[in-house]
């Protein structure tokens, strides 16, 4: 039994426990007490998706509008990505949010329509087009500290342009044959989904589960992070062994160079620990030998992929954008709050 076998069968209780209760309850009510039990914990989960949404759309923006203002950075190869990465959190945490605080409020599971069609677009479009940007990102750093006297050459306007629309349509065109095949079936009768967000297990589930579609789905998203994480590997591994050739003629230790590769290490495999969690977890649903199946493993997976999605987008802006000097130089000089300035 796999994660959406799982959801699956999570789907079919909750169906008789419906029809146990008659039509007390509506079937999106059902599916959504399967999820969220208690009002102190939907209190709760509104109050985190709010916060979270107001400190990613206050980072991100300030970051954006320092990068668009400042004619110092904004023709920047390495700005120019940080933007539209950037782009790519507000869209993701403003889908993600808006969504999930309507359901919470309803205390009903997401129907499905137009609105869940878009939604999953909007979300996995831009969760693709993130990993692709710090895939770049890393190999703009690269090619910055090894090929510095090519670098200009090498990214040109032009082909930033290039890249960041291919990146764009690597993302749209998968996600376009996913749905393409998964709408190829039929659909059923009813309209509520066991979810809070049509994600993919949830559409999986709505349309009957399919282990080709599946399978494709699944290729997609794991060959595209096992490239993040080795490209990213690759750049600083060789980043850091230049920094230690230049300082080792001088009997000096880099511990810079070091602590740069730790931090920006640490910070991607955070960064990527929703998608790394939903690969093991498919990966452990799969094998199915270890691992213990109820009723609640599927809706505990589908709330903790929800919660650690929106972590992301309130962290790019700290690690990429304020972490900058010149970027906090930018804000100050628009805000004109020079204690942003800070070394």
């Amino acid at each position: 039994m796999n994660f959406t076998q799982q959801l699956n069968a999570n789907y079919s209780m909750a169906s008789g426990q419906l029809a146990r209760n008659g039509s007390q309850l509506d079937p999106a009510s059902t599916y959504f007490r399967e999820i969220v039990a208690s009002d102190a914990a939907v209190h709760i989960l509104i109050t985190f998706f709010l916060l979270t949404y107001c400190l990613t759309l206050m980072l991100n923006g300030s970051v954006l509008v320092a990068l668009y203002k400042s004619e110092e950075l904004s023709w920047q190869p390495r700005f120019i990505l940080v933007k539209n990465l950037l782009i790519c959190d507000l869209l993701l945490a403003s889908t993600i949010t808006s969504c999930s605080v309507y359901a919470l409020l309803k205390w009903q599971t997401m129907r499905f329509g137009f609105g869940c069609l878009f939604q999953y677009t909007v979300v996995t479009v831009c969760i693709f087009c993130m990993i692709y940007t710090l895939t770049l990102m890393a190999l703009e750093r690269y090619i910055y500290i090894c090929h510095a006297i090519q670098y200009i050459n090498i990214l040109t306007s032009r082909l930033i342009r290039l890249v960041l629309m291919s990146v764009w349509l690597v993302s749209v065109v998968p996600c376009a044959v996913y749905l393409l095949l998964l709408t190829l079936r039929p659909a059923p009768e009813g309209r509520i989904t066991s979810g809070l967000l049509c994600d993919p297990e949830i559409l999986e589930v709505y349309f009957g589960y399919d282990p080709t579609v599946a399978a494709f789905r699944k290729s997609w998203g794991l060959l595209t992070l096992v490239t993040c994480l080795l490209t990213f590997a690759f750049c600083y591994y060789n980043m850091y062994k230049k920094a230690r050739n230049v300082v080792e003629p001088f009997n000096q230790t880099n511990k810079r160079a070091r602590n740069t590769v730790m931090f920006y290490g640490a910070m991607i495999v955070l960064q990527l620990s929703p998608y790394l969690l939903k690969s093991v977890t498919d990966l452990l649903f799969e094998t199915d030998s270890t691992v213990v199946h109820d009723h609640r493993t599927g809706n505990t997976l589908h709330l903790t992929l929800l919660i650690f999605i929106v972590l992301p987008p309130c962290l790019n802006p700290l690690i990429y954008g304020l972490r900058n000097k010149e970027v906090r130089h930018a804000i100050s000089r628009i805000s004109r709050c020079p204690w942003i300035v800070l070394d």
